[in-house]
């Protein structure tokens, strides 16, 4: 998206909500437009610390999708995956509040972080994983800068978007469920209830009551419900796990217990490991899909979710134009570079940031406070590591029910979206890939609209990525037929 097509003439910066500017205003009001906006240092800071608390639970959640071996069998390093978290959610938060100046907070996207763990580190090293997410950044930078962000938003079929939130919204439940206990790999069957047909164990338990915890409040419309429950899941477990004899081996990341100080110096560890290149065992055509996917499970929130933030704080038009769009969605793309270098994942745009909004926020310098609690988070890794992984996993699945909640945007009656959108759905998490989901539903997309004698209605673009799916979906008996090893 150009510049031009974005900004409008006139700021609405210089258009507060009614508001007189004051003279003699303070250096910080100057820099943040705080008083053009109708708002105040106060309301600022109260909106930068509502939406910390309400999005501080990627602390938790990214590092235990991320968390496990790569492809080599190394160990990722668990307070070097909170540290990184940490780290690439301060940076990006405040170049978004320093530079943006809109009160947009970001953090390692799920989404990206379940395609790292589930498609790209068992596939090769980790440094080659972050690699990836690097060179994702840089694609969204430049589809940023040319405009061609725009266009392929344009060109996807909305109905297929929500497909692949709700898609992915399963995707992330499914890895909470696993990762709690709830859910095994059964014998005779693919699936079971636990590791026998029924749930074993208090860390389990646990995960439940958390969940339903974090449902009841949510249901209450309590604010900061999944970080409540979070908190509130822990402590049960550091009491029962004090009161009751369980197995150390029983918790999935160890017993709910503070090994010496609460405080410690950040975990540097995994910082700055990039490799890029010596992909020869996975193949050019899998690379170029990997690539494809995280831009994918990165690209199409984040624009919704900027304008959909910005009008709430009435600093975009009619139109859904606003002041720094273009530079909040390039921060947006320059957040999986930041990410990768961090081993932190790709970051992006959370749609928390309406809470901070919703208590005044309406100025970068909501985003920058946001950021300075984060790079506090670096100092209280031993802290975060208490919370069991049962707990955490409770909240995966809290997000997956929540990104469900796109299904009412779909025409269920209409077969030519149903069946697209079903396929994009289910595969996502019965193939554990994204990838496969979202193939199915741009090949079946474009087949029925063709069946219906309505193929131009699916466009260019569109069947270009039906040709590259099925050339996907193709490809072993494809290389098998040329003799390729």
């Amino acid at each position: 998206m150009t510049q031009q097509s974005v900004e409008p003439k006139t700021s609405p910066e210089s258009a507060g909500p009614g508001s007189r500017v004051p003279a003699g205003r303070s250096w910080l009001d100057r820099y943040f437009h705080i008083s053009e906006r109708g708002s105040t240092v106060a309301r600022e800071v109260r909106g930068g610390v509502t939406t910390f608390m309400a999005m501080a639970y990627i602390l938790l959640l990214n590092p235990l999708i991320l968390g496990g071996e790569d492809v080599n069998g190394n160990l990722l390093s668990q307070p070097g995956l909170i540290t990184a978290t940490a780290f690439a959610a301060a940076a990006t938060t405040l170049l978004m509040g320093f530079v943006g100046k809109v009160p947009l907070a970001l953090a390692a996207g799920l989404s990206v972080s379940g395609v790292l763990a589930s498609q790209v580190a068992p596939n090769m090293t980790w440094p080659q994983a972050m690699g990836m997410c690097v060179i994702y950044g840089v694609v969204i930078c430049l589809l940023v800068v040319t405009g061609l962000r725009e266009m392929i938003m344009n060109a996807i079929p909305l109905a297929l978007k929500h497909g692949i939130t709700m898609g992915i919204g399963l995707f992330i439940a499914l890895i909470g469920l696993y990762k709690a206990g709830f859910v095994h790999q059964g014998e005779a069957t693919p699936v079971t209830l636990g590791p026998a047909g029924e749930l074993a164990g208090w860390p389990v338990l646990i995960f439940c009551v958390t969940l339903l915890l974090i449902f009841m409040l949510q249901a209450r419309n309590i604010p900061g419900a999944i970080l409540i429950g979070i908190v509130v899941g822990t402590l049960v477990a550091i009491v029962i796990n004090a009161i009751v004899d369980i197995d150390p081996k029983k918790w999935s990341s160890g017993p709910p217990e503070l090994d010496g100080s609460a405080v410690s110096t950040p975990d540097f560890s995994l910082f700055g490991n990039v490799e890029f290149g010596g992909w020869g065992d996975v193949g050019v055509m899998t690379v170029g899909m990997i690539v494809f996917t995280l831009v994918l499970a990165g690209f199409f929130d984040a624009m919704a979710t900027i304008i959909g933030v910005g009008t709430e704080a009435k600093l975009a038009d009619d139109k859904g134009r606003m002041p720094g769009l273009s530079k909040a969605l390039f921060i947006d793309g320059a957040g999986g570079v930041i990410g990768g270098v961090a081993s932190g994942s790709g970051q992006t745009v959370f749609v928390e940031s309406a809470t901070g909004v919703g208590e005044g926020a309406r100025t970068g310098l909501a985003s920058a406070v946001t950021g300075l609690f984060f790079a506090a988070c670096l100092f209280f890794t031993p802290l975060t590591a208490i919370v069991p992984t049962e707990v955490a996993s409770a909240a995966l699945v809290v997000i997956g029910a929540m990104m469900m909640q796109n299904a009412r945007h779909v025409d269920w009656g209409d077969r030519s979206v149903a069946i697209p959108v079903f396929l994009t759905v289910v595969l996502m998490p019965f193939t554990y890939t994204i990838t496969t989901g979202v193939a199915a539903g741009v090949i079946s997309y474009s087949a029925i609209k063709l069946a219906q004698g309505r193929a131009r209605e699916v466009g260019a673009f569109m069947w270009g990525l039906t040709v590259i799916f099925i050339v996907f979906f193709a490809l072993n008996p494809i290389e098998s037929w040329l003799g390729v090893h």
